[in-house]
């Protein structure tokens, strides 16, 4: 088979994935090639068990189109979301998106005795519990923090013992458990899932904040995830804004991290709880994952402490946020990640910041959200990235399994 067939499936599956029901006329649209070409490719993958026929669609006039999706239990992508304290991995099928067998793992970024030699037992480990066939996987995504080169493989924030000899991180893991690897940063790949299934689609310019232990940012310019010259673009976590002689996670002073995140939220709450705030709170737990959980949930409950504190937390994101609309104007900003969590609580604060600090008629042409997809975006986003790295290699092994050649 010639590699733009090739090509071309890994397109039209891209286009399917996540529960996806779609006529050829739209996958067409979706992958910009013609009709005709679109209908081989797609009688070619049914015809292999790839993809299904569903039926027909509802009519408009004349003839109803016929819709195709994957077969379920077909497809299955390894998602692992890794951030500062803990990990968790989880199987996807790639025909409905639904996550299953999701495992949380104590498996710390900040942890310097946790190398990537331990991260790819936990796979191995994961993978021998058996959930899914080995030979259905498309690939193991990885989403995490950090400066995160995707073409170099390197992580130049952790794995410190990998950066030093200069090896590709998806390669060791690949060699260690038999299946392809992709790594980039969770911000992006939190971005990827609103393009693909959230908010985002068919946007030509929106941006993600990732509201985290940091402040990360994704962009979608011009219809594409804007990743930077080599992968660094987004660091909205570390820009400048204040001056509080507040260290910052970076080295620096004054990021907006050090006013914004949920990690300054947490240890914020905490000070406020010893110096006698009333709150239903009363203590939080040492491990900032459980702390972080209450402190939302308190928040969401009305808690006028946790209240207060988000509300300070989002106002200040909403500066860094008025500094982003002048320069790129977006269609649409998602607020994403742990944060988002609380809801729409996060949004007046933000608009009130937008309404001081930015030109009234760029601030009028971006809507501002809270993702529908928060509390899964980086789980479903490591699949996203394996959606749309995975090697046209994959189909030819998916379509062999099939049909006997």
């Amino acid at each position: 088979m010639d590699l733009k067939t090739l090509q071309y499936k890994k397109l039209v599956l891209q286009a399917l994935s996540f529960n996806k029901s779609l006529s050829a006329f739209d996958v067409s649209i979706k992958i910009e090639k013609s009709l005709p070409l679109t209908n081989k490719i797609l009688t070619d993958l049914v015809k292999h068990g790839v993809l299904r026929e569903d039926g027909y669609a509802s009519s408009t006039g004349g003839r109803r189109p016929l819709n195709y999706s994957i077969v379920p239990e077909k497809v299955y992508v390894v998602s692992i979301a890794i951030d500062q304290h803990i990990t968790k991995i989880s199987i996807i099928d790639v025909a409905d998106g639904i996550i299953r067998h999701q495992q949380r793992f104590e498996f710390s970024l900040v942890d310097k005795s946790h190398s990537l030699e331990k991260l790819g037992d936990l796979i191995v480990e994961y993978l021998e519990k058996g959930y899914v066939e080995k030979d259905k996987i498309l690939g193991i995504g990885i989403g995490m923090p950090g400066f995160v080169d995707v073409k170099k493989g390197l992580n130049y924030s952790y794995f410190k013992e990998v950066l030093l000899k200069k090896e590709n991180i998806p390669t060791l893991l690949e060699n260690k458990v038999g299946i392809p690897v992709y790594i980039d940063n969770d911000s992006s790949v939190i971005t990827l899932t609103e393009q693909m299934i959230g908010k985002a689609q068919g946007k030509s310019d929106a941006l993600v904040i990732n509201f985290g232990w940091g402040i990360g940012l994704g962009m979608i310019l011009n219809g594409q995830l804007f990743r930077g010259y080599n992968g660094f673009a987004g660091e909205f976590s570390h820009i400048p804004l204040f001056n509080n002689n507040k260290i910052c996670s970076c080295g620096k002073t004054g990021c907006i991290e050090t006013e914004a995140s949920m990690l300054t939220i947490v240890q914020d709450i905490k000070a406020a709880l010893k110096k006698g705030r009333a709150s239903v709170l009363k203590d939080l737990p040492d491990d900032v994952e459980a702390a972080s959980e209450k402190v939302i949930q308190a928040a969401i409950a009305g808690d006028l402490l946790a209240v207060e504190v988000f509300t300070l937390a989002s106002y200040n994101i909403g500066k860094g946020i008025a500094i982003l609309i002048h320069i790129l104007n977006p269609e649409l900003i998602i607020i994403s990640g742990r944060g988002a969590d609380v809801g729409a609580l996060t949004l007046a604060p933000i608009g009130q910041a937008i309404n001081k600090y930015c030109i009234p008629r760029l601030a009028s042409y971006t809507q501002i959200v809270v993702s529908s997809l928060s509390k899964n975006s980086e789980t479903l986003g490591a699949a996203a990235l394996v959606i749309e790295n995975f090697d046209e290699k994959r189909i030819t092994h998916f379509e062999r399994k099939s049909i006997p050649i």
